[in-house]
This record gives C-alpha cells, structure tokens and sequence, in this order.
C-alpha cells in the first residue's frame, strides 16, 4: 500500500512538472546549464526592476538600461529557450538529454526575439513596412511560440490562438459565414502586427508578465523554498486538525494561505494535497471527495489577492485601476468563498458523523480557549494597525528616512523572531502516511516561522502604504524574502551556539534554487501570455468582440440574466486547459466587452472590474470542471480515485464560487465599490452568513438533514441577504424616469453630487438600418446639470418633442464612446429617457423577514438534531 501511495505522489509530482516546472531531468553538464540560463533569467528581472541600472550609468558611465519593449523581447526569449530545454516536445522524447531539433528551436526563439533588440532602431523607421527579413523573423518567431505552447501547456491554447490567427488571414474568404467576415489582412501586415509591434506577442500581456508577474512569481518561489509552504501546511493543521473533518479544514486553510503567493492551481493541488488527500482519507472522507476539497480550496487559491495566480496585475492594466484597489476589491469574495468552503468540509464531516486527528493533552479551561482566540484576533488586528498606522507615523516622523526606518524595524524583527524560532526544533516534512498519535501545538509551530510574514508585511505597506508600484513592492519583498533564505540557517546555528558554516552553505543552496525554481515556474507563463496576445492582437486588428457580442446578444434575445450565463458558459469553456493568466487573457480579451456593450445597451450600468472579475471566476473554474480539469486530474492522481467523479465533486463544492461572480455583478458592495469603514464590515458579515447558508442548502444538511422545503428557505434566505435591492425593486422603482422635453429639465436642474443616467438611440454607424442604445450615467460634481453639459461636450435640441443629440465634439469626455452611433443618417440619435435615482428606503429592510424565516427554519431543525451543529 505504502508504494501505491508513493507512486501516486510521483505522478502528480510529475503532473505539476509537465504543467509548470519543466518534465525533462537533466543532469550533468545539461542540467548545469540550464539551471544557469533559469539563474540568470531571475538575475535579469531583478536588474531590470531595481536602480542599478541608473546607478551603474551615474558612477560608471556604462549604460546598461533597457527600456520596456526590450525587457519583454529578452523576457520571452528565455522563455522560449527554457521551454525548449525543460519540455521534451513529444510524450516519447526522452527526459535525460536534449536532442537536436530542440537546440534549433532554442536558437531560432531566441533569435527571432532579439532581432527585435538588435534592430529596433532600423525597425522604428519603417513602421508596417516589414522587409524579407522582417517577415522570415515573425515566421519564425511565431512558428517557435506555437511549438513552446504546445510543449509547455498542451494543445488548447494552441488550437485557440490557431484559429484567431485563421481568421485574421481567411476572415474575408467566401467560405466564411457573412455574420463573422472581416476585411482580411495581408500576409505582411498580419505577421508585422502580431511581431514586430507592441499590439500582438509582445503587447500588453508579456509586459505585465515582464515587469511583475516574473517578481511576484519568484517571491513565491523563495518563499517555498524558505520553508515557509510547509509552515503553513503545518499551522493549519495544528490550528485545525483536532475538529471534525480536521484534516479537510487544514487542506483548506493551507491552500488559502499557499494561493497568497502561488500562481498555479496545480501546483497548490500538489503541494498541499501530498500531505492533506491521505490523511482525509484516514479520517473517513472517499477518495474523490478528498481530492475535490483540495481541488475545491487549491483553485480557489488563484483568486485569494494578492497575486490571484498572477492575473491581479493584467487585471490591473485591462482595467485602468490601481492594483492596490484590484486587492482590495478582490479580497471579500475570495475569503467569505474560503469561510464558505471550510462550512461546506464541516457538514461533510456531520454527515459522515467523523472526528478530529487527536491533540496534545491540555488543562486549559473552555474560557481560556476562548480568551486566546480573542487574543488571536486581536493580535492579528493589533498587527494590522501596526502595519497601517505605525509604518505611517514613521513616515510622518521620519519623511527624509522612511524607508531606512522600516528597513531598520524589519531588521530588529527579524532578529527577534529568528531568535523566538532558535528555540524550537525545525520543521521537517513529514510522511502523510505515517500515523499520527497526536497533533502539535499550534504555538510550538507558530513559533517555529513567524518571521515569514516580514516580507509579505513589506509588500502590504509598499503597496498600500508608499503606493509603490507592484514591481517595485515586489522588489523591495524579493530582497528583504532574500535575506531571510540567506540568513535563517546561520543565525538560528549562532542562536543554537552551533557552527554557522555549514547553514549558510545551505542558505546559498536555498537561494540558488528559490532562483532557479522562481524561473522555472515563469517558462509556462511566459509562452503563455506571449501566445494570449496573440488573441488579444486579433481582437484589435479584426473587432472580433463585436462579432461575439452580437452572436450573445442574438442567443440572449436582450435578457441580461441570459447574457451573462451564456458569458460564464463560454468563459468556461475558454478557459479550459489553460493556465490561469493565458485564462483571464482569453475570456477578459473575448467576453469582458460583451458584458459591458450589451449592458449599456440595457440599461445595465456595472463597474469595469466587476466585469473583469465575473470572466475571470468563470475561466478559472475550467480548472475544476471535468474533462479538462487539470487540477482534478492532479488531486486524483494523489487520491487514487476517479479523475472524472474528483472533479464534479469539486465542481459541486465550487458552486458558491459559480455564485459569487453573479452577486457582486448585481451588487458592487462585495467588491466594496464605494464603501466606507464601517458599511464594509456590515457587508462582510452579511455575506459571510449568507454564504454559509447558501452551502448550507446546497449540501442538504444545516443542524439537521434537511428537507426540501428547508433549502429552498434557505435559499431564499441567502439570495436576500446577498441582493436586498431585488425585493426593493419590486416594490419601489429604483429611478424617476423622465422622457420627452422633461429629459432637459431634469438634467438642467439636476443638483451638484448627484448622478442622472441617460439612455441614448440612435442607428447604428455600421449598419444604419439597425438601432443600438446606450445608457451612459451623468456623475454631476460641484455644478449645475447645465455646466457639466457644456464641459463635456454634450449638445442637443428639441424637435417636435424628441430631444435630439448632437455628435460630441472631438476629444470631449463622450466622442469615443458614442462613435457606435450614425450622427448623419436618415434616423437621429435622441435621448430616449432620463433616469433619476428615487428616494427609497434603505434595502437592509429586507434582512428582517429574511432573518425570521431563518429563526423558523432553524426551530424546525433543532428538533431533529442529533448532535452538534458546529
């Protein structure tokens, strides 16, 4: 049994392997280099992210400095050789050596990637005009990135970005429906537009890619390699162990912890599930459920902020917002949907009547557990006030040395906790299959890594404090992440009064493969955002969204609910196969318009990063959902149980993640979009609740198996307490709505810091014979309606009553967003109607019959309780 349980970890070892790091084992010679060309990539990345540059043309006059489109030629050039090297390009190559063909496609990727850097000065005089030469380097280029895609991450994104790149060269044949023809494109302009620009491979997606995914990557990469992974395996389980399901809740909490830094559901499948699968299975949970729950909370890692499998930061830069405000926006789905899951494994464990792992003997007394889990939390919010409040009064106090300051205060830390660890023995990795006669305790293994959560406190105030760019937050976190690998060993020895020699040797081992490993892990991304843009080149050259968005808006027949679960279909499908950021790439590049354009047209006015988050959720499920789901195939490996059954389970526990995107589509409060303090708490709370009975209902079970009637209650309940608004809505109307001359006088006398919608019709600028809408929404600030008009450009007059609209003029706030309308047909484009929004009472109104059906249902339940609910 033992060696059928360690051929399953091989497996998903090498799963994780083909998927992320590379499946070749190279030694000798071949693997030196190759660990050298991964060394040296990471060294490259950190150059270009820090000073030094600046500081070495300053001092030495030696000018070393790389603007953005060369980071990104070179970035990908590594990642084209890497990905030759570490992933032999057919199932039956062999995993010992490199053969021929792969050496020529190295040379070939890095090549066509560094012409780009070698003649970009010639290129630049010559825009869209490619010469022969430019036109072999893009063939090639492009027929070598196919080929690294296919190698690294299997055939789906390939047939995908195959068949954009089909349409843009055959979008004009006759053979194609009319529906979706284009213009077509010639063999030139196609091949200059996808490499020898920044608007196809080397566009956006490899920029972000070039300038932070690759940091916040390695950050993670020596955070694992510290010790950190296994610390917080541990922690967990000693937190959690002891409870009903423990095991279940551990692998949860783990996986959350581990998503703050991971940028692949696989790997945080294989990393915790080694240790967490069997022991849940010891404790009473069927194979394929184990495996769903570490499939369930490990995908779930890639939406915990703030890394978001890598997709926080493109996020960012699709939108146009701050990343620190993406974090933040992300944070309360992905914790209450992480609360929600931990529910979910304790009424599993109800239902399966299981028990805790045994904990270490204690004679404290209930009120003392509960006196340190207060004591628990408010540390942790005393540590939070520290970080916000404390760092910002050194800035206060000390402007000029702020960063000297914190420096100085990270290293006392340091120090201290290092010393506290000193005394504890260090953590090993321990067998999951080995028996477990009683847990640790929580505190002995707190101990043990405290000092873990400098770096990332580093982060957080470089990002939420300094406002430091991601790269530069996450640089100054790879360096203080740096000191820790390099120094932890030695000064626990000196703390230990042992010989420091031999641990910092092994600091510099840790070191070396934290870098290694940090590049290793970006050979995947690298292609695959190289290959997304790709797709998202052909959107911009074609408008193939538009085609789409009317293929959507065809099939939804104009109901929004029906819109937006033909978009979660089609993001999930889109995203199957594919690693999370070559995901959110493809669904944000497709589907994110579609929602946005066929919203305003009805009215449906959403925040741009809701719509961006709502793809982004659905794409990242592909994960989970069977056939394709990698992550399940990962999780079933370690389980021994069906792949198949794995992943409808964790498809099944996944539901709360399937409502979520749905919930703050319609109410932008769980993303906290405009709220302070003291309402973000409320939301949470409620959510937290709301969730919870939602996976309540789902499972079937609450305090009590329950019956029909009672979860469609429950139900009822959750979805009241999620969106209060529909049930004012059907009772008050949310606007006063105002058409013909009475539009201009609720505009004119709209008063300053209100807000007016107006809905826009007009023929279409494409097709005349065809009527678009558009509902835009007039934010009035310290002025008169009548001002922000003529600010904005907006003119209109009255005709026989219909109030029509003059063409913006150009550059104003509206020209590019009205340029969908014919200003000049036969048909004007008028002002529909205005909208208000009315005075109404508040929406919470509803939690009061909401809570009171609960109370009932609940009271039903406890009668038939045969044991504790929590």
């Amino acid at each position: 049994m033992t060696e059928v349980r360690h051929k399953a970890e091989v497996e998903a070892q090498e799963l994780v392997a083909q998927a992320d790091t590379g499946a070749r084992s190279l030694e000798g010679n071949l693997g030196i280099m190759v660990a050298v060309i991964a060394f040296v990539w990471s060294t490259f990345q950190l150059y270009v992210a820090s000073n030094v540059p600046y500081w070495l043309f300053d001092t030495t006059g030696v000018e070393l400095i790389f603007n953005n489109s060369e980071i990104r030629f070179i970035h990908l050039a590594f990642g084209l050789v890497l990905s030759a090297f570490a992933y032999p390009l057919f199932a039956w190559s062999r995993r010992d050596t490199i053969p021929w063909y792969d050496w020529l496609l190295a040379a070939a990727g890095a090549f066509a990637c560094l012409y780009l850097v070698v003649m970009r000065n010639d290129i630049a005089l010559r825009p869209g005009l490619p010469t022969q030469m430019d036109l072999i380097v893009s063939a090639t280029g492009l027929t070598v990135l196919a080929i690294s895609v296919y190698r690294t991450l299997g055939l789906p994104l390939v047939i995908v970005a195959g068949v954009f790149m089909f349409y843009v060269f055959f979008g004009n044949q006759s053979f194609m429906p009319d529906a979706i023809q284009w213009r077509g494109a010639s063999v030139g302009k196609a091949l200059w537009h996808y490499w020898m620009q920044l608007e196809g491979v080397f566009g956006v997606a490899v920029g972000v890619s070039a300038s932070m995914i690759f940091l916040f990557v390695l950050f993670g990469s020596l955070l694992e390699q510290a010790g950190a992974g296994n610390y917080f395996i541990k922690l967990a389980f000693a937190v959690l162990g002891h409870l009903r399901g423990g095991p279940a809740k551990a692998a949860v909490v783990a996986s959350a912890m581990s998503g703050l830094y991971s940028g692949s559901s696989i790997a945080n499948v294989v990393t915790t599930g080694t240790f967490t699968i069997p022991l849940m299975k010891r404790t009473g949970f069927p194979a394929e459920k184990a495996g769903a729950v570490e499939v369930a909370s490990s995908v779930n890692g890639q939406l915990m902020p703030p890394v978001m499998g890598a997709a926080a930061f493109l996020i960012a830069e699709f939108t146009g917002i701050g990343y620190h405000e993406v974090v933040i926006h992300a944070f309360i789905p992905a914790v209450i949907s992480y609360i929600a899951l931990v529910y979910i494994v304790h009424l599993e464990a109800l239902k399966m009547n299981l028990k805790g792992l045994p904990k270490p003997p204690s004679h404290v007394t209930m009120m003392r557990r509960l006196m340190g889990v207060l004591a628990g939390f408010i540390g942790i919010s005393l540590l939070g006030m520290a970080v916000y409040y404390g760092l910002g009064m050194v800035k206060v106090l000390f402007p000029q040395l702020t960063f000297a300051a914190v420096m100085g205060l990270f290293l006392i830390a340091y120090v201290a906790l290092v010393g506290i660890a000193s005394r504890e023995p260090d953590l090993e990795v321990d067998d999951p299959n080995a028996p477990i006669k009683e847990l640790p305790r929580a505190g002995d293994v707190g101990r043990t890594g405290y000092y873990f959560v400098l770096p990332i406190v580093i982060l957080i105030w470089c990002i939420l404090l300094e406002r430091f760019s991601p790269s530069l937050s996450a640089f100054y976190a790879i360096m203080a992440m740096m000191f820790i690998v390099l120094t932890q060993h030695p000064l626990k020895a000196m703390f230990r009064s042992q010989s420091w020699r031999p641990a910092a040797w092994q600091g510099i081992l840790d070191f070396t493969h934290g870098m290694i490993g940090g590049a290793r892990n970006m050979i995947g991304i690298a292609v695959a955002t190289a290959a997304a843009g790709i797709i998202v080149g052909t959107v911009s050259l074609t408008g193939a969204h538009q085609m789409i968005g009317e293929l959507v808006e065809f099939l939804s027949g104009g109901s929004l609910i029906v819109m937006l679960l033909l978009v979660a279909g089609m993001s999930l499908i889109l995203g199957m196969g594919l690693p999370t950021t070559a995901n959110y790439l493809v669904v944000s590049s497709l589907m994110a318009p579609v929602i946005v354009a066929l919203g305003a047209q009805e009215g449906f006015l959403v925040p741009l990063i809701a719509v961006h988050f709502f793809v982004f959720y659905f794409g990242i499920l592909a994960d989970v959902t069977p056939p394709v789901g990698l992550a399940a195939f990962a999780a079933a490996a370690i389980s021994r149980g069906d792949p198949i059954k794995t992943g409808v389970q964790g498809f099944f526990y996944s539901m709360r993640t399937v409502l979520l995107p749905f919930l703050f589509i319609f109410n932008t409060d769980l993303l906290l979009i405009d709220v302070d303090a003291g309402h973000a708490f409320v939301v949470f709370i409620v959510a937290v609740v709301a969730m919870m009975l939602f996976a309540a209902a789902t499972q079937g079970y609450f305090f009590a198996k329950s019956r029909i009637w009672e979860s469609l209650v429950l139900l009822l309940v959750a979805f009241t307490l999620f969106r209060p608004g529909f049930w004012l809505n059907t009772v008050q109307d949310e606007y006063v709505v105002a058409t013909g001359p009475a539009i201009v006088e609720t505009v004119l006398n709209a008063p300053a810091e209100s807000e007016v919608r107006l809905m826009i019709k007009g023929p279409d600028f494409d097709n005349p014979d065809r009527m678009t809408t558009r509902t835009i929404t007039l934010d009035i600030g310290n002025e008169t309606g009548k001002d922000w008009l003529e600010e904005n450009g907006l003119s209109y007059f009255d005709e026989d009553g219909t109030i029509v609209l003059d063409e913006p003029f150009p550059g104003t706030k509206f020209s590019q967003d009205f340029q969908d309308f014919d200003f000049y047909g036969d048909k004007p484009v008028v002002i529909e109607k205005s909208e208000v929004p009315a005075d109404r009472m508040p929406k919470e109104i509803f939690y009061f019959p909401a809570l009171l059906l609960l109370g009932v249902v609940i009271l039903f339940q406890r009668r038939r309780q045969t044991q504790p609910a929590f």
